[in-house]
């Protein structure tokens, strides 16, 4: 009798092993395998979350058929004490195991974004949202920090962990303009005591963090523009009369100052160049500006005729060649522009009221051109 008990009690736990091995081996399986979302969606781990509560949120989305082997993946991997707060976009049709490296790695890559943007003209801080149904930002606030108060969207994103944070530099603003921005920026610390070199500063957009240091930033745009002023450099046109990096690095600078339209770069590039070669002088209105405010913000008016006869290093219609030094910070398009340029016969160039530049040979062209301009100009003043 008693050996006929042990027989089934035996058979029993076979069975039972058996059926626990199959439902560890399905489960595995529904771990790894491709997910029910079938639009991707926008994750938020709250500070002080736990897997428990993220996996149930992941069932209320539809992200994950099981909550519990979610949870349970994440346990038998040890990665359950490894969640970090912030919000994370998920992908359709995301594993429950790629759901997982997502809320470990702790880089939150949607929700809400708060840019400092310096520009030319200002500074302004915009709030944005990423909805992550159309991958399309939506706009929340903007507002300039040195005139306005910050709006509610701004102390809500801020006490957000998951909140992100980056620093855009717009092609074409100084370096005082940048290290004004910075100072403006309060989730950076320390101080900032020189201006950096004008037109080393790599425009581009720049993750931060709360407690970054300003100076630690600066030295990572410098190293940036380094790099990409040695790269144009080496893959220079040989016959550009400009003797050196430093010199294409000013050359750079007047064209991002000169057009903001893309494909006119090299257009306008090989305007300069020709005026080189030629011996022309390079009669170009921002270089007289900077000399005006020495980088320190906008003019905000036109230049005075007294202004563009005064003799001064940045006057290049003084001034033979290069002024002595950039007159802002190039966008490494501009970079390459400046070393290989369009091969034209163009030496003119002014504004053609489509935000581009009617180009000429001759200065009979060329005033033909002014003269349309001019009658732009005198329609939208009527206007």
């Amino acid at each position: 009798m008693w050996r006929h008990i042990a027989s089934n009690a035996l058979t029993l736990l076979i069975v039972f092993a058996f059926l626990l091995g199959g439902m560890i081996l399905w489960g595995q399986r529904q771990y790894v395998a491709e997910g029910p979302l079938e639009e991707q969606i926008c994750l938020r781990v709250e500070r002080g979350s736990n897997v428990a509560r993220v996996s149930r949120k992941l069932e209320a989305e539809g992200a994950v058929t099981s909550g519990t082997i979610f949870r349970l993946g994440m346990d038998y991997g040890d990665k359950s004490d490894q969640l970090k707060a912030g919000s994370y976009r998920i992908p359709v049709a995301a594993s429950m195991a790629e759901i997982s490296e997502i809320v470990i790695k702790g880089v939150s890559n949607c929700g809400t974004e708060v840019i400092y943007n310096i520009g030319v003209a200002q500074m302004q801080v915009i709030i944005r949202d990423l909805d992550p149904a159309t991958n399309d930002y939506v706009e929340l606030a903007k507002f300039a920090p040195a005139s306005e108060e910050a709006p509610v969207a701004m102390q809500t994103a801020l006490a957000d962990a998951g909140t992100r944070y980056s620093v855009r530099v717009v092609p074409g603003v100084t370096s005082w303009q940048v290290r004004e921005g910075l100072v403006q920026v309060g989730l950076l610390e320390g101080e900032l005591a020189e201006v950096p070199p004008e037109g080393m500063l790599a425009p581009d957009s720049y993750e931060i963090r709360k407690g970054d240091d300003r100076a630690t930033l600066l030295q990572e745009m410098q190293a940036a523009q380094e790099v990409r002023l040695a790269a144009a450099w080496e893959s220079r046109d040989r016959t550009v009369p400009l003797a050196s990096p430093e010199e294409a690095l000013v050359l750079a600078s007047i064209i991002e100052k000169e057009t903001g339209v893309p494909d006119e770069r090299r257009q306008v590039a090989s305007v300069f160049v020709n005026r080189l070669k030629q011996g022309m002088r390079l009669q170009t209105d921002p270089t007289v500006i900077y000399g005006v405010t020495e980088g320190r913000g906008v003019l905000g008016r036109g230049l005075r005729q007294s202004e563009l006869r005064g003799e001064t290093p940045y006057n290049t219609y003084v001034i033979d060649g290069l002024p002595p030094g950039p007159i802002a910070n190039p966008s490494r398009a501009s970079l390459e522009a400046a070393v290989n340029p369009d091969e034209t016969d163009y030496i003119f160039f002014v504004a053609d009221g489509t935000g581009g530049h009617a180009f000429a040979i001759t200065l009979e062209e060329h005033n033909a051109n002014v003269r349309k301009w001019r009658e732009i100009e005198a329609q939208r003043s009527g206007d």
